[in-house]
This record gives structure tokens, sequence and C-alpha cells, in this order.
């Protein structure tokens, strides 16, 4: 349903490089850098992208929830240890979550600016 996605940094360098370590496990990489602005995918169409915070401050007041799709359970797994490894903060560890459906298997972080991020994959075990 969503066609692409744009979140704002605070510091636009950290937030790059914590995304090309967490999207890699899901297949995702950099595709295009316009030096302020960076969009990543899988495949060749760019569908997540990473700007200049210009609006607001970060952490503050808000917060947005993204879930990048997984292949199967390994990428999520892959995806949350290559986040802590990044320094992310841990929001819940890898898991099936049955109050969503009884394959839901997904881990949730902080990234740089304090987004819940998280990787989910909906193939049974």
């Amino acid at each position: 349903m969503l066609d692409h996605l744009s979140i704002q940094c605070a510091d636009l360098p950290r937030s790059a490089a914590f995304y090309d370590a967490v999207l890699a496990p899901l297949g995702g990489t950099r595709i295009m850098d316009f030096g302020n602005v960076i969009g990543y995918g899988v495949g060749r169409r760019p569908n997540f992208w990473l700007g200049p915070l210009t609006t607001g401050e970060p952490g503050i007041n808000r917060e947005i929830h993204i879930a990048f799709q997984a292949a199967d359970r390994a990428a999520v797994r892959a995806f949350f240890e290559t986040a802590v490894a990044q320094g992310a903060v841990v929001l819940h560890e890898p898991r099936v979550w049955p109050e969503y459906h009884p394959t839901y298997y997904g881990a949730f972080v902080r990234d740089p600016d304090g987004n819940n991020v998280e990787a989910v994959s909906h193939v049974p075990g």
C-alpha cells in the first residue's frame, strides 16, 4: 500500500550509516544518494528516504514507527543483531507476536533519531 516513506534525521550521516547496516540483512541497499537526501530500496526503486531535519526536534512529542518486511525469521534476527551492534536501543527482541497473527515474527529497536524501527516476517517458522 505504501509507495514510499521519508523521515527527517538530526544527523544524516549517522542515520545513513545505521540504515546502511540494518537494511542489508533485509535485502535493502542505498540506491540513490544526493548528499542531503538518501534513498533505499530492494531492487532498483527507492521507497525509504532519509533527509535532514528541517522541522521540529527528533524524538520530541512524536514517534514514527517504521516496519520493514523481512524474507524470513533469520533476516529479522540478523536485522536485530546488526541494529544492536550499531548501538540501537532495544525495544523488543525478536519473537512471535500472536496478538497480531500466529506467524507474525518481529523485532523492534530505536534508530539514532528515536524512531521505532521494526523488521517483521509473516512466514511461518
